[in-house]
């Protein structure tokens, strides 16, 4: 199977942050070693506008050893402009979609956010430590890469 017909997955913030914090370092080994497919450029992955900013967010105010403000925007900025890397964003026609999704499922609004980006993009896998958060959203596949 090549890479053009290979199912791409998406990414979600806790494995971004797992692959920098040191708090857990098992955790951390597993999320560097699937981020390191895509930065050997083995394997492209998506990452959502909104799971960059929540990585910003968690590792310069959320964890407790916070990184340089520089140093994480040094890290999207990287991902930004690495060619395997798919960056994809969301909408308006994607927030009305996310509201349904919410309505319908009752999980977090910003996962259905996500859900809702990742249909817009064709995408229906998530490698993520919370699986159970979208186990309920039709045609997505949750992979936790812990278990």
């Amino acid at each position: 199977m090549t890479e053009a017909t290979k199912e791409i997955f998406l990414i979600d913030t806790n494995i971004l942050v797992y692959a920098w914090d040191t708090a857990d370092p098992k955790k951390q080994n597993i999320a560097k070693e699937i981020l390191e497919k895509c930065w050997k450029k083995e394997i492209t992955y998506a990452i959502s506008s909104q799971n960059l900013a929540e990585f910003f967010v968690v590792m310069t105010k959320k964890i407790p050893n916070k990184m340089p403000l520089e140093q994480v925007e040094q890290i999207i900025n990287d991902i930004i402009l690495f060619s395997h890397w798919k960056v994809v964003h969301y909408d308006a026609e994607t927030i009305q979609k996310a509201m349904e999704y919410y309505k319908k499922t009752k999980k977090h609004f910003w996962d259905a956010v996500i859900v809702a980006t990742m249909k817009k993009s064709g995408i229906r896998n998530i490698c993520t430590e919370n699986e159970k958060d979208f186990d309920v959203f039709e045609n997505i596949k949750a992979i936790n890469p812990f278990m």
